[in-house]
């Protein structure tokens, strides 16, 4: 049984190893301390979005995060699912297709208009689950500018 729990300040240690494993996985710097900050900030302001814990049977499976942002094209809120991330010894049961659709259902309660994620080109897997759960690729490309400085040590060890 896949459940969504909303996280709050007492899971930030759970998230930030989750979030240290998902993106040691896929390569991504991870700065502990930054990451705590930032983490810490989302926890206390609802006004960004939510992020959830998944549980299963088994206790703390992966996590969910749900971003807010505005868009004219979906006429209002719209929303990035800016990371899911699940162990991988609990891949392949379901859990995915399950969280997103307990995502969107409460993306719909929250006023969401539509949904949007990425994914990495070489994730077939990924790519077909979202597919599968309605997801649909506009052959847009997600461009970024970052507007901030990176710190010198990203590793933050």
């Amino acid at each position: 049984m896949t459940v969504l729990r909303e996280a709050t300040a007492a899971d930030l240690d759970a998230v930030l190893a989750l979030q240290r494993r998902f993106f040691a996985e896929d390569g991504y710097p991870f700065a502990a301390a930054q990451a705590r900050e930032v983490l810490a900030r989302f926890l206390a302001d609802p006004a960004l979005g939510r992020l959830w814990l998944i549980d299963d049977d088994e206790g703390v499976a992966g996590y969910v995060a749900l971003t807010f942002g505005y868009s004219f094209e979906f006429r209002g809120r719209d929303a990035f699912v800016d990371e899911i991330y699940l162990l991988p010894d609990r891949r392949g049961r379901g859990h995915g297709g399950r969280t997103l659709a307990l995502v969107k259902d409460a993306a719909r309660a929250l006023g969401v208009r539509a949904l949007h994620l990425e994914v990495e080109r070489e994730k077939q897997g990924a790519k077909a689950l979202y597919r599968r759960v309605g997801f649909v690729d506009h052959e847009r490309y997600l461009m970024t500018l970052e507007l901030y400085e990176r710190p010198a040590d990203e590793a933050g060890e």
